[in-house]
């Protein structure tokens, strides 16, 4: 029998070992429903004997099924020959999709399970890096391009949001697909009490689907999938950052290089990004599955079987590359190497531009108007970036400034403005609201 109460890897639960114990401790508590419910003619003892003598091997169900060419009869067949004459009662009143769907639900409660513990570990991380780090000032970019001042800690504080997010979508999609469905050929238990779908759901930990159609609607699993696929985009976006962040150009942040680990067959000294590369590969994957997800769910009236094929490869794909990747990031995260030195260093290389905006304010205080203070800034700040580019020396944007006439800031009062600590005077709320953020 399955022990509900243990935590498989996820390898472990798509495998066929993994799936038949699920679909006996279907069959059994179905037949120990069916005993205690009396309409039909099994005993408590009969019961109690199936639960004993029910077993299966999963080489025996691949031989029998190159005949019977049907899983489902396999693995019944397979049990009856280890029951004897008491399996006249295993799967009484069912269908396949009854112990498939309801057994392909119960298994995606336990991938998601991990994939809980996967994006809570992801945040923790994440929370606890942005506190390290909610003083190392660097500089934000927007479009790539350098914008104002901030510090570190807020790409780790943000990350921390995304797996929280992440956190409640996975959530909200295990309540969607907890649901099993023991209601026979069309749904509408004409051979099969619901007392025994409710009996087998409430053991699993699952919720009778209230209308199955001898499947459970696939809109559920078109959900999780997209939730897998947003949880995956999530990881996919701090790995991309990860990477610009290691650009040689940039070099602000690195992922472990382990002792004896080799970059590149031609190039001795090359370290390389390849998990953070890796998970926005494997990201991919999980995203178009997501497609497959959405196309099951129209099907021919009650059913057909045109998702089947599709789905026994994007549910266990998606898991399993999401599972490895969040493990991934995970480790990435926890030990990503940061050069506080050369986020200083890039902190200046535009000679002060990432200050315009400050000191646009404060002209304007100063009583000039919006567009008048703009044109003047703008044309000092174009100056600069010309400058930059073509790596020629030349003045700060305060210099130049300070130097125009129009302008009515002082030397003094530009510097003033131009220190990134005077971007950062109100980013404690940022923090503040960070420490309460729970997983």
């Amino acid at each position: 029998m399955i022990d509900r109460y243990s935590r498989p890897e996820m390898a472990h639960i798509w495998t066929l070992q993994n799936k038949y114990e699920v679909w006996r401790e279907i069959e059994v508590l179905a037949c120990e429903a069916q005993a205690q419910l009396g309409d039909i003619g099994i005993t408590a003892k009969e019961a109690a004997l199936i639960h004993l003598r029910a077993d299966f091997s999963v080489e025996r169900i691949a031989e029998l099924e190159v005949t019977l060419r049907h899983d489902v009869i396999a693995f019944l067949t397979n049990l009856a020959e280890n029951i004897g004459e008491e399996s006249k009662w295993v799967h009484y009143g069912m269908t396949s999709s009854d112990l498939g769907d309801t057994a392909l639900c119960y298994l995606l409660t336990q991938a998601v399970d991990i994939l809980l513990e996967d994006v809570v570990r992801v945040g923790e991380i994440c929370k606890r890096r942005a506190f390290e780090t909610r003083d190392m000032l660097c500089v934000g970019r927007t479009h790539g391009v350098h914008a104002e001042p901030m510090t570190f800690g807020m790409k780790f504080a943000r990350w921390a949001y995304a797996m929280n997010r992440a956190q409640k979508r996975l959530l909200a999609a295990r309540e969607m697909i907890a649901v099993g469905a023991i209601s026979g050929a069309v749904g509408s238990y004409s051979s099969i009490d619901p007392f025994v779908e409710e009996y087998v759901c409430k053991k699993l930990g699952l919720k009778p689907d209230p209308l199955s159609t001898q499947i459970v609607a696939r809109d559920r699993h078109a959900q999780l999938l997209s939730v897998l696929a947003t949880v995956a985009a999530s990881a996919e976006d701090i790995a991309t950052e990860i990477r610009a962040m290691q650009k040689t150009e940039m070099l602000e942040a690195e992922e472990p290089f382990t002792s004896g680990q080799k970059g590149s067959s031609a190039m001795p000294h090359k370290r390389n990004p390849i998990i953070s590369e890796r998970i926005c590969g494997l990201a991919r994957v999980v995203k178009a599955n997501a497609q497959v997800g959405f196309d099951n769910v129209a099907l021919w009236h009650e059913r057909d079987i045109s998702h089947s094929s599709a789905e026994r490869v994007v549910l266990a794909d998606s898991t399993l590359a999401l599972d490895y990747l969040l493990n991934k990031l995970a480790w990435v995260l926890d030990g990503l190497v940061l050069y506080p030195q050369r986020m200083q260093t890039n902190l200046n290389v535009t000679r002060g531009l990432i200050y315009s905006s400050h000191i646009l304010l404060a002209m304007i205080d100063a009583g000039m108007t919006r567009e008048a203070a703009y044109e003047v800034v703008q044309r000092a700040a174009m100056q600069v970036w010309e400058d930059v580019q073509t790596a020629q020396a030349g003045s700060t944007l305060a210099d130049l400034l300070a130097a125009d006439d129009v302008c009515p800031l002082s030397a003094g009062q530009l510097a003033k403005i131009c220190q990134p600590e005077q971007f950062l005077t109100r980013v404690d709320t940022v923090f503040a609201r960070l420490e309460s953020l729970t997983f």
